[in-house]
């Protein structure tokens, strides 16, 4: 695995640095992430683990997600 990712850093981060992880958020039902402006305003403050959190998604199931797709998982 050579991709890493921090799920406690922002989503804005994470996407501007590697925008797949969008992709692989919207298939966690998070789909509001492509709306225009929405990862500018709520991305921001927004991480993956508080994502996950408001939407009841496990966050047993995110890191499986992200794994699913390479990245190693932190936080």
């Amino acid at each position: 695995m050579g991709k890493k990712i921090d799920l406690n850093r922002s989503l804005y981060e994470l996407v501007n640095e590697e925008p797949g992880i969008a992709t692989i958020m919207m298939g966690l039902g998070f789909r509001r992430i492509a709306e225009p402006g929405m990862l500018d305003t709520m991305g921001r403050f927004m991480t993956p683990l508080k994502g996950a959190k408001m939407k009841r998604v496990d966050p047993a199931v995110l890191r499986q997600a992200f794994e699913a797709h390479g990245y190693e998982v932190e936080g």
